[in-house]
């Protein structure tokens, strides 16, 4: 079973290193996580060691006749469940780390991290879309990278023993330095001061756990690799427009907010960053090749369809954006097919003033 662990361990790095290269380095990490893989190894090693302390224990000689047949019965268990779990790695290595299973570990991370923002739309908190008060007193990070996670738990108890409202600058996803404000105060306690950079969980990459932009821009990373000359796969480009479509048409409902945290003001998640962070680049890389575009075009119709007020106005810069990158690229038939679409977004975003294309 040792050598069925190397193995299999031999197995995952070397998908890996295919995800890497294929899809995106960004993805890496949900391989990692993955729980099958998990699973899988924990039954191959645990039964490699109940083998060996099985051994060990029979030729020491302690154990009595009643203890030979409850280490026989155990035994046929620990063969089923390894019989079990060498099918079910049989049946994941057929997917683990291809295109398709990338891509859906990362809709799926990316899906889980809005779904939580829509149940919490500021995590907790307050909502703060305006600037700090005036007079509020900054708070400068100390170290430079990504924020991970906020720890709003450590921000409330910092608040209250200060006993002022904090309110935050940087969001999940912000890349910080010193010289970027973290939060502002209504009060300056310098010990608490210190403490309250414990809430904010700084690394060198970005996390999926409270940041869904980033979700989005590891499937806008996964277009445009899919675009790049070298490996021309327009198929997965357009795969990745539906499941923006998908991903964005969940914001459409309206958020519960529960105030859990009362000292603590966040600013919104805003819509228009996520449409930044999807659709311009697979228009950029994509902008002439026409069936992306017309994809591209249809998953904007969509949005606007799904939600008129809160995607419309947005749909149609992109849509217009996107063609502007495209025009001098397509054919006339292919442009009065994009405008067609496009006038469809423009009614639907404004139904009292067609769009002069």
């Amino acid at each position: 079973m040792l050598t069925v662990v190397t193995f299999s361990l031999g197995i995952m790095v070397s998908a890996l290193s295919s995800a890497a290269a294929a899809v995106t380095p960004r993805a890496i990490e949900l391989l990692k996580a993955d729980g099958t893989t998990h699973r899988v190894l924990a039954v191959f090693l645990g039964s490699f060691l109940f083998g060996l302390i099985g051994i060990i224990a029979l030729s020491a000689g302690v154990l009595t006749d009643n203890d030979r047949l409850v280490l026989f019965v155990v035994t046929i268990l620990v063969i089923l469940i390894v019989v079990i779990a060498i099918l079910r790695w049989i049946a994941h290595l057929t997917v683990f780390g291809l295109m398709t299973d990338s891509i859906d570990k990362v809709e799926t991370a990316a899906q889980s991290a809005l779904s939580a923002r829509m149940k919490s739309p500021y995590l907790g908190g307050h909502g703060h879309p305006g600037p700090a008060p005036a007079g509020a007193t900054p708070v400068y990070a100390k170290t430079i990278g990504y924020i991970r996670f906020l720890h709003m738990e450590v921000l409330q108890d910092c608040a209250t023993a200060m006993g002022c409202q904090i309110y935050l600058a940087a969001l999940p996803g912000t890349f910080v330095h010193p010289g970027m404000v973290l939060a502002h105060l209504e009060a300056t306690i310098p010990t608490l001061t210190d403490d309250l950079h414990k809430a904010f969980t700084i690394g060198d990459t970005r996390s999926f756990d409270q940041d869904p932009r980033f979700g989005l821009s590891v499937l806008a990373e996964i277009a445009e690799r899919a675009l790049s000359p070298a490996v021309n796969d327009h198929g997965t480009a357009i795969d990745v427009l539906g499941r923006a479509v998908r991903l964005l048409a969940c914001t459409a409902e309206t958020p519960t907010h529960k105030l859990e945290f009362p000292r603590i003001w966040v600013p919104p998640l805003m819509l228009d960053d996520m449409m930044e962070d999807i659709f311009p680049p697979i228009a950029r890389d994509g902008a002439a090749i026409f069936g992306v575009q017309i994809r591209l075009q249809k998953a904007l119709l969509a949005l606007a369809q799904i939600a008129p007020a809160r995607f419309g106005k947005l749909a149609l810069l992109q849509a217009e954006r996107a063609m502007q990158r495209s025009r001098n690229a397509m054919m006339e038939h292919e442009r009065a097919a994009l405008n067609d679409v496009m006038d469809q977004i423009a009614a639907t975003a404004n139904p009292h003033r067609p769009h002069p294309i």
